[in-house]
């Protein structure tokens, strides 16, 4: 295996499913007291969820609040609750080169621009045949880290 070309930071997000997310917000923003940044909202995703904050600067942790536009349709962002783990990346072009030629498979999509402004990519839940690493059935979500959260948490 040849050196790894990138860093992971930290946690930069977790996101929580549910049929109907006005528990989860209940618990996470009323109860927690986590601050609503904004919504999102993708029929291609069959998603509308509040993006709230936990923590400040480098160490700010964002935690989705999701519920399926339609329930009958996939993505099933409620199922399984935990939805997907967001990690910092220092560099996410090289991350998912290398991880790539290890055999991580990824979900379909590459790299592209995320509801929050980073670019993103995600590795699939299962591996297959082809790219047999997977998350053991947890999406994780790689986020490229801004040069500010690289400078605050590379050390």
């Amino acid at each position: 295996m040849s050196t790894r070309p990138f860093k992971v930071l930290g946690i930069q997000q977790i996101a929580v499913g549910a049929p109907d997310k006005s528990k989860l917000h209940q618990l996470w923003v009323q109860l927690f007291g986590l601050e609503v940044r904004g919504t999102y909202q993708s029929a291609s995703e069959n998603v509308i969820e509040d993006m709230c904050v936990l923590g400040t600067g480098a160490h700010k942790v964002e935690v989705d609040l999701m519920q399926p536009l339609d329930a009958t349709k996939k993505p099933a962002v409620h199922q399984p609750p935990l939805n997907h783990v967001g990690l910092w990346i220092d560099d996410l072009p090289a991350a998912v080169q290398w991880l790539g030629e290890q055999g991580v498979r990824f979900a379909p999509g590459g790299i592209r621009a995320g509801a929050a402004g980073f670019d993103i990519c995600f590795v699939h839940p299962k591996g297959n045949e082809q790219s047999p690493i997977g998350g053991e059935g947890v999406l994780i979500e790689l986020v490229q880290a801004p040069p500010d959260v690289i400078k605050a948490l590379a050390a």
